[in-house]
């Protein structure tokens, strides 16, 4: 399995810290954010390598931060070539990227990059095991003005997908997912086909929410708290809270 991290975007929120460096790159405590969540995911034995997409503008930085971290599972960066946020790819395409690129022909965990979390991805890849299908994070969410403006998806029994929505004024559930999911190798097909069949291509659901139709996909409850870094207010909290 290969982990795919979507780090191409600009942050432009947390100016004039990520003006001119990345957001996963970011220190909270003695690490980055990015550092935390690879620390974690790299000791999986299931994980074989880690690949990286940025923009061109801080592609510079990730490989300098490679030169120097100590994962033990070989890591690349792959450069989308964008240096704007008016130009930028998207997440999916920035995916497809890394997949053509690497000649990726395995099962994925792909993550966005700017996530603080005080749990493992190791149950998360021991229950795409056990359901031997695409899976999808998910967590309750009791706010309805959050729901409104993530992904929401409808679950049955056996925690199968039913239905995913994006950003719906009236969510189908409180079950609200967090950019993680691990794709099934033999959804590969599907994924790379995805943007000729009309699948949106700016965040990272998008995919997931193309795929709910065309392939069965199973959720997986999110075991802790995850923390979303998206302003200089919530940078400090992390710091206050995590560093």
């Amino acid at each position: 399995m290969k982990t795919i991290v979507i780090a191409a975007g600009y942050a432009t929120r947390l100016y004039p810290l990520t003006e001119n460096f990345p957001k996963p790159l970011l220190k909270i405590g003695p690490s980055s954010i990015l550092g935390r969540m690879l620390d974690d995911i790299d000791t999986i034995d299931d994980i074989d390598e880690h690949i990286i997409v940025s923009n061109h503008k801080f592609s510079h930085h990730f490989n300098q931060w490679i030169s120097e971290c100590k994962l033990r599972k070989p890591v690349s960066v792959i450069d989308d070539g964008t240096s704007t946020n008016e130009t930028r790819l998207g997440a999916v395409r920035d995916l497809l990227l890394a997949i053509n690129q690497q000649q990726v022909d395995d099962d994925i965990l792909v993550v966005a990059a700017d996530n603080i979390l005080n749990f493992s991805f190791q149950g998360f890849v021991d229950a795409f095991k056990r359901h031997g299908t695409s899976m999808i994070m998910c967590h309750k969410e009791p706010e309805l003005y959050k729901l409104q403006r993530t992904g929401v998806v409808a679950i049955d029994d056996n925690w199968r997908v039913l239905e995913m929505q994006e950003k719906p004024e009236r969510p189908v559930s409180h079950w609200a997912v967090p950019p993680f999911y691990i794709y099934k190798r033999d959804d590969l097909a599907l994924i790379l086909d995805s943007l000729n069949h009309g699948c949106g291509f700016d965040a990272p659901g998008n995919l997931a929410h193309y795929l709910v139709d065309k392939t069965v996909i199973h959720a997986y409850e999110m075991p802790g708290e995850r923390f979303d870094i998206g302003s200089l207010d919530t940078y400090q909290e992390a710091i206050k809270r995590f560093g």
